[in-house]
């Protein structure tokens, strides 16, 4: 694995809680940062920030809304077309049980249920699309930031449309994470791409946690250094297919592990983001 400073790093979900403190401590060790936010002025300040924290100019920033599959497949097109190279994919972007909605059922731009398409189903389709880029730029890692919080996914009723509740809703989502990222590593093993997920830390002072349930556990650090230790320290190199709870390598949910279950998975996603590979 490259040093961090010739790394070229994409982080969705960097304009805010552990995204943006992750790219900022990236961006400290001299990586080239790919921002992604859904919102310009704050992407635009976000970029702004991080320079002046860190005096890294090499700072790119990418606009996409992941409640849209268009959105993220435009911005996959212009990272192809802009960057020749991607070391590392963090895979951070998301909403929590609570915001928005507080309680009530949503659903995306393109019908889906709002923290299935989000969490889940925008970040399968950035990869897939972005995952030739990131083969060729090998050794190369992908980190999906998960969640301890894991719950099955009914394959009868994906989207809850019978009984919607929002922790069930993001506890599925996160699963869902850790069921790709089980099934690239298998898939890219022979190719030098490390592929690993975590649950970052429990209960940090993000917004979406503050929102929920009013009071913080873990301290943000600890969730950055548990991020960027899967992202860039060499130790974990040849490293793949793992789910760790901070910094120590865990069991996730049992049906990660059913083969069946990640095959029903990623049909359903393949078909839901028209994204069939490579």
């Amino acid at each position: 694995m490259q040093a961090p400073a010739e790394q070229v790093i994409l982080v969705t979900g960097a304009t805010d809680g552990l995204g943006r403190a992750v790219a900022t401590e990236l961006a400290e060790r001299g990586a080239t940062l790919l921002l992604h936010g859904r919102d310009e002025a704050r992407l635009a300040d976000t970029a702004e920030r991080i320079r002046a924290e860190t005096q890294n100019d090499r700072l790119h920033t990418y606009r996409a809304d992941f409640s849209s599959l268009d959105e993220v497949g435009g911005m996959a097109g212009l990272i192809g077309r802009d960057q020749d190279r991607i070391d590392v994919l963090v895979n951070n972007a998301g909403i929590g049980t609570t915001l928005p909605g507080d309680g009530e059922r949503l659903e995306s731009r393109d019908g889906h249920e709002l923290r299935f398409a989000v969490n889940y189903l925008a970040h399968f389709l950035l990869t897939r699309r972005l995952l030739s880029v990131i083969v060729s730029s090998a050794p190369a890692r992908i980190v999906n930031v998960s969640s301890a919080g894991q719950a099955p996914i009914d394959f009868d009723d994906v989207m809850l449309e019978r009984a919607y509740d929002g922790v069930q809703a993001y506890c599925q989502s996160k699963l869902a994470q850790v069921m790709l990222t089980f099934d690239l590593a298998e898939e890219l093993r022979d190719q030098r791409v490390i592929v690993n997920c975590l649950h970052p830390a429990t209960y940090m002072p993000t917004k979406i946690v503050l929102h929920a349930r009013g009071s913080a556990i873990s301290t943000l650090e600890e969730g950055v250094e548990a991020t960027v230790r899967l992202a860039a320290n060499a130790e974990l190199d040849g490293v793949t297919g793992r789910y760790f709870n901070g910094q120590n390598e865990a069991r996730a949910h049992p049906q990660a592990y059913d083969p069946d279950a990640r095959r029903r998975l990623r049909e359903l996603s393949a078909r839901l983001a028209g994204a069939t590979g490579r």
